[in-house]
């Protein structure tokens, strides 16, 4: 063994090694800033602008390529791959960039490729006007580029949130970002209202997400509220088509931004082969110039509202789009609701705002400087034309008009300069009044300076500006749930018996009836174990509830089968989970029978009914799916008769025994209860759980002739039992 090699701690290795690199993908390449750019898009936006390609003519896309090299390091193709997705003629974004002339490809397409660089032409949109707005006034900050020899902007002026206008997904080190792209005219009214009252409901503004593919979104306030509050979540958004009943085929014309024309023709031809369908004779790809178009042609007296619901529950024609709003904030990744994104939005763009102001005040007040010496030879012009005149050497006439007229050296080198041509009687009256202009002006400038709320006013009018301008209607239909049929849905579900599996460490699996009758032994991780093991049906809903007390709800349906050896699906990751959220307890249910038992820190007990849980959706995020103002430590579903003996202990080691029949029913889900035992302030229950495995040996001693009641402190043949969570079974 070699002597010199010295061990090292692998922390210390990360620290040195790894650490940097994460930091560098998550700053630098991976996470949008508050201007809904990426590094990347900024330096090749910025080199276009500096091109002059917002006003001028297009050039070949291999020039700008090769002029963003100065401010970005990486090939060719992994730029032109950048300003590919930003064009017009790809249609990933909602507001395009780029305006583009040649293949650029299609975002609903993985098989149309867009053309070399050498082939296609560029100019900036004219929405780049107010991505750039006053950007040569120091608006913004500059930094070096990579080898020094150029200024970039840190971030671009960005007049309109276009942190929530365009779609952007990136994969950084550890953590991941994920923004929908919502309707320009809508985020503007949003922001103005946001403005004028703080304290609004951004749903009451924002419609909903609104993609450049179109489809229908299948609208769930809960859902969008969640998204809304929190940056994370979910919602569906389904493919739109018609239907040509003289010729018997459908028209898919609109599909969900996530999924492709191939994909979804692929999934359905799958269908077909394996005989799941049988209404379908053909299928075809007749895209066009005019846009996308998938045609199914079907059997005569085909149901086509049940064989679309079908290809929804089965293909990408309607897909999920999660949300992980993480955004960086003064280089410091975010994950925020909408409402903190145009928080944050508006402080950066009041920035902007007072850095224009004090760019044009001090070019003003500069200005104003010449004006007011210029000002003082009017006094008698004569004489400075003497002074001129007989001055023997040039470099005398500036100190020779400064010892005149009393002016500084400034003034007097912008008077030397004056031609003779401008020595008549306009010239000299317009610069007077002008004085009189940049004085007014100069004065309404400290006063906005001072004033939030004309700052606001001028974003205000700059957002109804850009609104007018660039909006355009919605492409992104919404659809209530409450009209969506889950039934029908359910119809085409295969029914059979399965066995659900939750573990500790929060993994969940499905295993039909039939497998588990050859595969008995459950693969776990070496740590876990199962905490719940319930026998069902493929049709049976699911809800989990959360530690955040959320209850999250799906169909088995939507669960793929396991089997034994796997581990199952890791509902962090399966559900999004927040990074310190994980679930607790999981119900399955028919007809949401039966109530639910809660029990808390602070010594209260919940009993709400399971109906309170039910939905007409397929999926959905129940948020105060019960109460969060203290921490819960008991969760159980019981039938609506069905009444036990529980066991409680606080962290003063006393312990109460009572039926849970004095729990009183309540029909609200965040109810917090009744007072089952008292407890001081500071003390917390450590242990709720039915009576039969609580393990107490003097029963009786706990159950007071009341409730609630404060309990007996534990005896001595039952302290030194050892306390367990309901959770850690």
């Amino acid at each position: 063994m070699d002597n010199n090699i010295k061990k090292q701690l692998i922390t210390d290795t990360l620290d040195l090694n790894f650490m940097p690199y994460a930091v560098s993908v998550i700053v630098s390449r991976a996470i949008p800033a508050i201007d809904g750019l990426k590094p990347s898009h900024r330096k090749l936006l910025y080199t276009m602008y500096k091109m002059g390609l917002l006003k001028g003519t297009r050039t070949k896309s291999a020039n700008v390529v090769g002029q963003t090299m100065k401010l970005n390091p990486h090939g060719d193709q992994a730029i032109y791959e950048t300003m590919v997705r930003m064009t017009n003629g790809n249609e990933a974004l909602l507001h395009p960039f780029v305006d583009s002339k040649g293949n650029f490809g299609k975002q609903y397409s993985k098989d149309m490729r867009y053309a070399a660089s050498r082939y296609t032409e560029v100019k900036l949109e004219k929405i780049c006007q107010e991505m750039f707005r006053d950007i040569d006034k120091n608006v913004v900050e500059f930094t070096d580029n990579y080898d020094g020899t150029v200024k970039e902007p840190a971030l671009l002026p960005s007049a309109y949130p276009n942190i929530l206008v365009n779609t952007s997904q990136g994969i950084a080190v550890g953590m991941a970002s994920n923004l929908c792209s919502f309707n320009l005219s809508e985020v503007c009214d949003t922001t103005i209202a946001l403005m004028k009252d703080p304290g609004i409901d951004v749903g009451d503004y924002l419609k909903g997400p609104d993609f450049p593919t179109g489809g229908i979104l299948l609208y769930d306030k809960a859902e969008l509220d969640e998204i809304y509050r929190t940056g994370r979540g979910g919602f569906k958004v389904r493919a739109k088509y018609s239907v040509d009943k003289k010729n018997k085929h459908i028209e898919i014309t609109e599909i969900p931004y996530t999924t492709t024309s191939e994909t979804i023709i692929d999934s359905i031809i799958g269908m077909i082969k394996n005989k799941q369908i049988k209404d379908i004779k053909d299928i075809r790809d007749e895209t066009d110039l005019k846009g996308l178009k998938v045609t199914i042609d079907i059997r005569p007296g085909t149901d086509v509202e049940k064989l679309m619901n079908k290809l929804f529950l089965k293909t990408p024609l309607q897909e999920a789009f999660n949300c992980n709003f993480n955004i960086l904030i003064d280089g410091n990744p975010m994950v925020l609701g909408v409402k903190q994104i145009l928080e944050y939005w508006l402080e950066f763009r009041i920035k902007c705002i007072m850095n224009r102001l004090n760019y044009d005040l001090e070019r003003n007040k500069e200005r104003l400087h010449l004006l007011l010496g210029l000002d003082r030879i009017l006094i008698d012009i004569d004489e400075a034309i003497r002074i001129i005149r007989n001055t023997e050497k040039e470099a005398e006439v500036v100190p020779n008009l400064m010892d005149a007229f009393r002016l500084d050296e400034v003034q007097a080198n912008y008077i030397a300069e004056i031609k003779l041509r401008y020595l008549n009687r306009e010239y000299i009256l317009r610069r007077l009044d002008e004085i009189k202009e940049l004085s007014d002006e100069i004065a309404d400038i400290e006063i906005t300076l001072g004033s939030k709320a004309r700052i606001k006013k001028i974003i205000t009018g700059e957002l109804e500006e850009v609104k007018e301008k660039y909006s355009v209607a919605r492409r992104t239909d919404i659809k209530h749930m409450d009209d969506v049929d889950d039934k029908s849905l359910v119809e085409h579900v295969p029914e059979y018996a399965c066995r659900i599996f939750f573990t500790k460490e929060n993994y969940l699996k499905k295993i039909p009836e039939e497998a588990l009758k050859s595969e008995q032994e459950q693969k776990l991780k070496e740590s876990d174990k199962v905490i719940q093991e319930i026998s069902t049906h493929n049709k049976a809903e699911l809800i989990m509830f959360s530690n955040k007390a959320n209850a999250y709800k799906l169909r088995l349906y939507q669960l793929d089968e396991h089997k034994a050896g796997d581990f199952g699906e890791f509902l962090p990751v399966f559900l999004d989970l927040a990074e310190d959220e994980t679930i607790l307890y999981i119900v399955v249910t028919d007809d949401f029978k039966g109530h639910m038992l809660f029990g808390f820190e602070n010594g209260k007990f919940a009993r709400v009914p399971l109906n309170v849980y039910e939905t007409k959706t397929n999926r959905k995020l129940l948020a105060k799916a019960f109460n969060d103002s203290s921490k819960i430590v008991y969760m159980n579903l019981v039938d609506e008769t069905e009444s036990y003996d529980m066991a409680v202990v606080t962290n003063e080691r006393r312990a109460l025994v009572f039926n849970t029949d004095c729990i009183t029913l309540k029909t609200t889900r965040n109810t917090q209860g009744i007072t089952i035992i008292k407890i001081k302030q500071g003390d917390y229950v450590i242990e709720a759980r039915p009576l039969k495995t609580a393990r107490l040996k003097d029963i009786e001693a706990y159950r007071p002739a009341n409730i609630p009641a404060v309990g007996k402190k534990l005896t001595a043949a039952d302290s030194k039992r050892r306390q367990i969570s309901l959770f850690d079974i």
